[in-house]
């Protein structure tokens, strides 16, 4: 597995990361043992970025990864961490202003470190914009944090250029996480350039578009109770048909490079630079075992050529979230 760092500032971590929400929440039930299976076998393969958040099934995503790194060494995985969400019991998102305060940073940090049975975590991030919270105030707690030695990088999520270089202003910034695929290419305008002008990664989620892009999706597919597809503008009627247009038009560009559609997707974002980590969602071996061999593919100009001629930008029907999460991300808001 290659390698790329995270930023100018930031950890080397493996050119694919996983991202292991799905193991714990909002995409319907998941096999315990076989999401384990999944772990070992990312690391395994060379995989060091292991991407979760506090609120990932209320904590079981943190215990699962405690669970699955006991026979491991700590140092071999990069723990990334997400914060500030806030749940009610039953696993509904309360939509309430995210939990970034100074006390909170602090407070939710001991949490996670208790369930990751870790004493630090490598990249520490707030999951959303507190609009209420200066920026400052919550890198500068995270920063102390540092400074003590329970974290060891900060990150953010899904902010604006200008949030960026308040944050930056403040303490070196290792990373951005956010939604980038061939069908959310919105942080190619500004935010990309910014995050490159003070030299913060990339770390792409969503790079298959919550399963749009896998190849594998079809108009009848029976959800779940829970997974938060049933409510995401791009599969509801007709947008999903839309949607579903343009994979198979993407699949036609795959076959012709003799590759699956998900892999050609990760490739894509993969080309974006060496500044982009994609985060891959798998749940289950197969599926990483598809996504791993993205590694090897190289797209040639002609073949990214096709592929954006397949997928072009802002060809995608729906926002990426609901109406009520599209409002609580600062980096939809306008310039």
């Amino acid at each position: 597995m290659n390698e790329r760092t995270l930023g100018t500032t930031g950890p080397a971590v493996s050119a694919l990361g996983l991202g292991t929400m799905g193991m714990s929440d909002l995409y319907g039930p998941a096999d315990e043992a076989e999401s384990t299976a999944t772990i070992h076998a990312a690391l395994d393969a060379g995989i060091t970025l292991l991407d979760t958040a506090d609120f990932y099934g209320e904590g079981h995503n943190e215990l699962l990864i405690r669970d699955a790194l006991r026979s491991r060494s700590r140092e071999d995985a990069v723990l990334s961490v997400k914060f500030g969400a806030r749940k009610a019991p039953g696993g509904a998102f309360q939509h309430a202003p995210y939990d970034t305060a100074p006390a909170g940073v602090k407070d939710r940090l001991a949490q996670t470190l208790r369930r990751l049975g870790t004493d630090h975590v490598d990249v520490y991030r707030p999951a959303r914009l507190n609009p209420d919270v200066p920026i400052e105030d919550t890198v500068g707690a995270i920063a102390e944090m540092v400074e003590a030695g329970y974290v060891r990088h900060i990150g953010l999520s899904e902010v604006g250029s200008q949030t960026l270089r308040r944050a930056a202003a403040v303490h070196p910034i290792a990373d951005l996480q956010i939604e980038y695929s061939l069908l959310s290419r919105g942080v190619e305008a500004d935010i990309l350039p910014t995050a490159r002008e003070l030299g913060i990664g990339i770390t792409a989620y969503g790079v298959l578009s919550r399963g749009l892009l896998s190849g594998h999706w079809s108009p009848d597919r029976a959800l779940a109770a829970g997974d938060f597809r049933g409510f995401s503008p791009r599969f509801q009627g007709e947008a999903l048909e839309a949607n579903l247009r343009l994979v198979e038009a993407l699949r036609a560009v795959a076959d012709g490079v003799g590759a699956t559609v998900a892999q050609v997707a990760i490739a894509w974002v993969a080309s974006r630079g060496e500044d982009v980590v994609p985060l891959v969602g798998a749940r289950r071996r197969d599926r990483l075992a598809e996504s791993l061999a993205a590694r090897d593919l190289v797209l040639s100009a002609a073949d990214l050529a096709a592929v954006e001629a397949a997928v072009p930008a802002g060809a995608a029907s729906g926002d990426r979230y609901a109406a009520v999460q599209m409002a609580a991300l600062d980096s939809e808001r306008p310039v």
